[in-house]
C-alpha cells in the first residue's frame, strides 16, 4: 500500500468532458465537435492532471487532535471501520506532445501526441490488517480471508492518433488508436485462500493456511537498480519509448444532436491491453498446510540433542506452501472508462467569427447550427476496477462569456464524496488558450479531512484560420 501511495491519483474528468473549447476534451471523447483549424499544446504544459481519492478514511480521521487515543482510532476507524471494498485509487497524466489539425475536407479533424500516465488502486486488506493488529490468539476459528489482498498499478507512455469525422449535421464520430509502452506494472488481483487458528490435537493450537496468492510485476528490477545507483534514470525512460512492454488500445466516441438544442455524447476509452515480457518478476505462494508449532516427541528427541526443531518446522511449511519466483510473461488489460452525457443548450445565440463564441454547441464542419451561451445537463462516468465497476454521476452548468472566457461547474456523487463541487475555467487570449480545473472545492476548508482532491491545467496555441 505504501508503494501504491507514492504515485496514485483518481480517474473521473467530468469538468473536462464535453468542454469542447479545450483541445484536451478530444482525449476523453474523440467524437467531440471542434471548430479549430489547428492547435498545438505547449510541451509538458498542455495537459497536467492529478487526482487522489480514498473511500474509507482521511488523514484527519487518524491524526485530528480530538482527545481520542490513537490506538483506538486505528482499531475503530481503520481496522474495523473500513471494508475490503474501500480503496485508495486514481490516475495522473502529463502530456508530452498534443497536436491537432483540420484536413483539407473540413469534415475531418486529426489529432495525435504522446502522454505519460500512471494509474493505481489498492483495496483495504482488512483481514491482513486485523491479523497483524490483534494476532491470532484471541481469534480462534476465525478464518482470515487472504483474498482481501487486491491491488494493481501501472506507469506507461501512450502514443495516439485520432480522427474525428462529422458524418452529417447531427452526428459526429471519432476514433483514436493507441500504442502503449509500459514503464512499470504490478498486479495482484486474483488471490484466494484463508488462515485459521483452531484447537490442536498434539499441541494447544493448530494453524492452517490455504493459499493461492500471486504478485506479478514488470519494470521493478530496473527501478530497483536505478534507486540503488546501479543504473541511470535513462533506463526507466527508455522503457517508455518502446524499450519496455508493448500494447494496443482504441478509444471511440460520438456526439449526436437530438434537436436544435439537445444533444447526447458518449465515449469508451482504453479498450486495450499490454503484454509484459520485459523485466518481469513475479512471486507466488500456493499450497495447504496445518501445523501445531514445534513438536518435541520424547524420548526420540533425546537421541538427537543437536536437532533444530524450529528449522524442521520451517522446512515442513515451506515444502507444503512454497514461495516461488518466476519470470513468465503475462497480459493485463487497461482500466476501461465509459463516459456519457445529455445536454440542453439555451439562452442567447451568438455569431461565429472564424470560431464559435462558446463551446455550448460546436460545429466545425458542414452544419450551420445556432450557438448558445448556456448549457446544462448530466454526465455518467464508469471505470472498470478489480472489484467491479466504479461509477460517478454529475450535474453540470456551463456558461460562455463572449470570445474570451467559458466556465463550467459540476456537482458529482461517487464513492469518494457526496458533495463534490467542481469548477473549470477556460480563458482565450488571442491564440493562447489556458484552462484551470479543480474538484471537491468544499473540502479545501480542511484538506486533511477530505477523501478526494483533483486538479487539471494546461496551455495551448489555437488557430481558427481566416474569418
Amino acid at each position: 500500500m505504501v508503494f501504491v501511495c507514492r504515485f496514485v491519483s483518481g480517474q473521473n474528468k467530468q469538468l473536462l468532458y464535453d468542454f469542447s473549447e479545450i483541445p484536451q476534451s478530444l482525449l476523453i471523447n474523440p467524437g467531440t465537435e471542434t471548430d479549430f483549424q489547428w492547435y498545438s499544446g505547449v510541451p509538458l504544459l498542455s495537459g497536467i492532471s492529478f487526482q487522489a481519492g480514498s473511500s474509507g478514511i482521511s488523514v484527519n480521521d487518524l491524526f485530528a487532535n480530538d482527545g481520542i487515543d490513537f490506538n483506538d482510532k486505528v482499531r475503530d476507524r481503520l481496522i474495523n471501520g473500513m471494508s475490503p471494498k474501500d480503496d485508495l485509487s486514481g490516475t495522473y497524466q502529463i502530456e508530452l506532445i498534443n497536436i491537432g489539425y483540420r484536413g483539407s475536407e473540413t469534415d475531418n479533424f486529426y489529432s495525435f501526441g504522446i502522454y505519460n500516465e500512471g494509474d493505481a488502486i489498492g483495496y483495504w486488506f482488512k483481514d491482513y490488517a486485523k491479523l497483524g493488529f490483534e494476532g491470532n490468539a484471541d481469534n480462534l476459528n476465525n478464518r482470515f480471508n487472504l483474498g482481501h489482498l487486491k491491488t494493481r498499478g501501472e506507469i506507461l507512455n501512450v502514443f495516439h492518433f485520432g480522427v474525428t469525422k462529422e458524418i452529417d449535421n447531427k452526428l459526429t464520430f471519432g476514433i483514436r488508436g493507441k500504442l502503449y509502452s509500459g514503464i512499470l506494472d504490478f498486479t495482484s488481483t486474483k488471490n484466494k485462500g484463508y488462515f485459521v487458528t483452531t484447537e490442536g490435537q498434539n499441541n494447544l493450537l493448530a494453524n492452517t493456511i490455504s493459499a493461492d496468492l500471486e504478485l506479478k510485476s514488470s519494470g521493478i528490477i530496473t527501478l530497483d537498480h536505478v534507486m540503488d545507483g546501479d543504473s541511470s534514470a535513462g533506463d526507466m525512460i527508455k522503457r517508455g519509448f518502446f524499450g519496455g512492454d508493448l500494447g494496443l488500445g482504441v478509444d471511440l466516441g460520438f456526439t449526436y444532436h437530438l434537436n436544435e438544442q439537445t444533444l447526447i455524447t458518449g465515449s469508451i476509452l482504453d479498450l486495450g491491453f499490454l503484454y509484459h515480457s520485459n523485466d518481469v518478476l513475479s512471486y507466488s505462494l500456493r499450497g495447504n498446510a496445518t501445523v501445531e508449532g514445534v513438536e518435541i516427541i520424547l524420548p526420540d528427541a533425546i537421541n538427537d540433542p543437536n536437532a533444530d526443531f524450529w528449522q524442521d518446522l520451517v522446512d515442513e511449511v515451506e515444502g507444503l506452501v512454497p514461495f516461488e519466483e518466476n519470470r513468465k510473461s503475462y497480459l493485463t488489460f487497461r482500466p476501461t472508462k465509459l463516459y456519457g452525457s445529455l445536454r440542453y443548450n439555451f439562452g442567447e445565440t451568438v455569431q461565429s467569427k472564424g470560431r464559435l463564441d462558446c463551446d455550448c454547441n460546436v460545429s466545425g464542419g458542414k452544419s450551420n447550427r445556432a450557438k448558445y451561451t448556456n448549457g446544462v445537463g448530466g454526465q455518467l462516468y464508469v471505470i472498470n476496477r478489480p472489484r467491479g465497476p466504479q461509477a460517478a454521476l454529475s450535474a453540470f452548468y456551463q456558461r460562455c462569456f463572449g470570445n474570451i472566457m467559458a466556465v463550467k461547474t459540476t456537482y458529482t456523487i461517487d464513492k469518494y464524496s457526496y458533495s463534490n463541487v467542481g469548477l473549470g475555467l477556460n480563458l482565450q487570449a488571442g491564440p493562447i488558450n489556458m484552462y484551470f480545473m479543480a474538484d471537491n472545492l468544499l473540502a479545501y476548508r480542511n484538506i486533511a479531512a477530505s477523501n478526494y482532491a483533483s486538479f487539471q491545467l494546461g496551455i495551448n496555441i489555437i488557430s481558427w484560420g481566416k474569418n
